[in-house]
């Protein structure tokens, strides 16, 4: 590690490796291999045309950080460090680094086996990219619906669903008319267990009447007595998440079923691997 994070060269020849492997450089728009080479370490398509870096069109072409900064910061964000304590580490504005991890975050949503669902409509995650490029985050209109996921933990896994057909609101009247407990932890609000869910959870807004939900004294939602690994894993990294929004919360969402999925693998490595893989079309 301490090679590749020695010099610009030796990170960059690293991150092109994981990009290509043993391959030969091929255009990320059409695959094409006959390429030419132009200046400033681009190439040009001879199909499509495409004028390229080595990076175009990967999420790693987000942040706009040089490559020895991304591993470095790669390093950080595997052993769970706040975007405050990673811009402070590598003198990165605090922008930069978010930005950076964002990029990483949806990396990692990029390759959960629900992927193509949670990029679409029903979380507005389609906005925030223009082509295979990551943009700033459209305002939520309050006409957008507020993703509702389920959460089920088995055998060690835990797996964290998009409920399509379940609205916030439906959440608020199965809490008022089927008496489906709510706990709030600030903007974030998880149910007792519902059907072969352990829990329903969503991140709420000022649409929502978030000072309604009642309290149970005495009474503890099951995800919390379960006797799960996840939730006491996922409860302390919440208390993190200030002034998240609905429509950011599927990122975070999907990196927590990420980092306990894989708790005893080297992270670093899947996550290297993740943000040079190629931006999905999503339109």
């Amino acid at each position: 590690m301490k090679r590749i994070t020695s010099s610009e060269d030796e990170a960059r020849k690293f991150l092109i490796h994981k990009c290509f492997g043993d391959r030969k450089l091929f255009c990320p728009r059409c695959r094409e291999h006959k390429l030419y080479g132009l200046s400033g370490n681009r190439f040009r398509c001879s199909s499509c045309k495409y004028t390229f870096q080595e990076f175009s069109g990967r999420w790693i072409n987000n942040g706009g950080l040089s490559c020895r900064e991304w591993v470095r910061l790669i390093l950080m964000f595997a052993g769970d460090n706040t975007a405050h304590a990673i811009s402070q580490e590598l003198g990165l504005s605090y922008n930069a680094t978010y930005k950076a991890i964002t990029a990483l975050r949806f990396a990692i949503l990029a390759q959960a086996i629900d992927a193509r669902q949670l990029l679409g409509p029903e979380t507005g995650l389609h906005t925030h990219l223009k082509g295979k490029k990551l943009t700033g985050v459209p305002a939520r209109t309050p006409s957008e619906t507020i993703p509702v996921f389920g959460i089920m933990e088995k055998n060690g896994w835990v797996f964290i669903d998009l409920m399509p057909n379940i609205t916030a609101e439906s959440v608020f009247h199965f809490n008022h008319n089927f008496h489906l407990k709510l706990v709030r932890h600030g903007s974030i609000i998880h149910t007792d267990m519902y059907q072969k869910y352990d829990a329903l959870i969503l991140c709420g807004d000022e649409t929502l009447p978030l000072d309604y939900i009642r309290k149970y004294p005495g009474v503890t939602p099951y995800i919390e007595t379960s006797n799960g690994e996840f939730w006491e894993f996922a409860r302390e990294r919440f208390k993190r998440y200030k002034g998240i929004s609905p429509h950011r919360f599927p990122l975070y969402l999907k990196e927590l079923e990420f980092r306990f999925n894989n708790r005893n693998k080297d992270l670093f490595d899947l996550l290297v691997t993740y943000i040079c893989k190629i931006v999905p079309d999503v339109d």
